[in-house]
């Protein structure tokens, strides 16, 4: 083992004190069990405790070990403390169980959690919360199955919640089977799935599972009569996004409800998104009457839609009276607004005119982006849009403004132009 550095033992347990000391190493001890016995030393001064057969906790100190990657320090630790009669609590036993499971001695976790789970005080949620999540981050998702049955056997008052974690614990990691019987095992005792654990279950089958397994489980949501709720409507329109599958989101959004208030313009920006990727234009824009009679003001992200749709079909009069409408509703452009005019206009080899298409906009505002990213999956960015994010990382030039950032990326254009016709 490496020679330990000068190190403070005080300050792993928080003291306030800045002395330091270097460690000494008797030949006899290893260096993990001489910083161990430093910091009982100090543990007990601050503490001024005596006697034997003590319960005491010293969990900040295991936690504060655990953080700095100490395990076996923290286990010479629990070794010094019972040779000298001082027992770890129960809260202690947890603390250390944790600090190995974080730092990967899964082993030695397990037989503490045996301890803990078989003696008189037991386990609490916030416990077996850590440490199913420290299993499943190392994907160890065979324990979290035991510890799931552990504590099903032992009917602790927490069990709904534990099965929820679990369930959440084989999703993340994409154990969609053992998700579907940990879902069928809470079923079965009696618990119910609430609305958390059910979206849950439809945000996992979006991710790791296939379409067709992903509708049936929104159908078994609905069938248990629980709303999917905007996480869920993002996982599943992403996977029908990432699929191209536009059909099929559209009909999935008209299922969910395109009424609904609790989300927001979320499921009619998607639906106007579904066109604007096969840029049906005229179903675009009946969606974007029918929405507005519906009652929903369009927003930034509305607008953007559609600005890129007429950007890329070069609809120059659309995209002004876009433009005009945002100002009457008093909606602010972005970043990408500014994209879609000036790539309508440069694609078009319109860059005199450019101006004219500009000069009732704000110019002098600071450049930002405040469009839902789901935009970009679909449409991807323009190039104005693409070159003005690698000028904003340059700190070179100071503070940006949509003019100076427009007047940097003709500059760019002119150059490459005159770089291409002389060769």
């Amino acid at each position: 083992m490496e020679a330990l550095p000068l190190i403070t033992p005080l300050c792993l347990i928080g003291s306030h004190k800045t002395q330091r000391f270097r460690v000494s190493l008797h030949q006899n001890y290893s260096p993990n069990r001489a910083l161990a016995r430093k910091l009982f030393w100090h543990w007990k001064q601050e503490r001024s405790v005596d006697g034997k057969d003590n319960y005491v906790d010293y969990t900040p100190l295991i936690q504060a070990l655990s953080r700095k990657r100490l395990p076996h320090v923290a286990q010479e630790l629990l070794f010094e403390m019972k040779s000298e009669g001082f027992l770890p609590n129960n809260s202690t036993l947890s603390a250390l169980m944790l600090c190995y499971a974080d730092n990967g001695l899964f082993p030695k976790a397990q037989a503490l959690w045996d301890e803990i789970i078989n003696s008189s005080f037991g386990p609490n949620i916030q416990i077996v919360s850590k440490l199913i999540d420290a299993y499943g981050k190392m994907g160890h998702f065979g324990e979290v199955t035991r510890i799931l049955h552990q504590v099903s056997s032992r009917d602790f008052n927490f069990m709904h919640e534990v099965y929820s974690l679990a369930i959440s614990c084989f999703g993340k990691g994409g154990q969609l089977e053992m998700m579907e019987n940990a879902l069928k095992e809470m079923v079965s005792r009696g618990f119910p799935v609430d609305s958390a654990t059910g979206n849950a279950f439809i945000r996992y089958y979006s991710i790791f599972g296939s379409l067709t397994e992903m509708e049936a489980a929104y159908d078994r949501l609905k069938k248990s009569r629980i709303l999917i709720e905007e996480e869920g409507i993002r996982a599943m329109s992403f996977a029908y996004i990432k699929e191209k599958k536009y059909y099929r989101l559209g009909q999935f959004l008209r299922d969910v409800g395109l009424g609904r208030k609790n989300v927001g313009n979320l499921l009619w920006n998607l639906l106007l998104l579904s066109y604007a990727a096969n840029f049906k234009m005229k179903s675009l824009q009946r969606e974007f009457l029918e929405m507005v009679e519906a009652g929903f003001a369009p927003d930034l992200t509305t607008f953007n839609i559609r600005a890129l749709a007429f950007s890329r079909m070069s609809l120059f009069w659309d995209l002004h009276l876009s433009l005009e409408h945002m100002q009457h509703v008093k909606v602010v452009a972005d970043l990408v607004t500014y994209g879609c005019v000036v790539d309508a206009y440069l694609d078009r080899r319109l860059g005199k005119n450019l101006d004219f298409a500009l000069k009732k906009m704000n110019m002098d505002d600071s450049p930002l982006v405040s469009t839902d990213h789901f935009v970009f999956e679909v449409l991807g960015k323009g190039d104005f849009h693409s070159s003005s994010e690698a000028f904003l990382e340059s700190k070179r030039n100071g503070k940006w403004t949509y003019r100076k950032l427009i007047a940097t990326y003709l500059k760019k254009k002119y150059r490459s132009n005159q770089i291409f016709w002389n060769y």
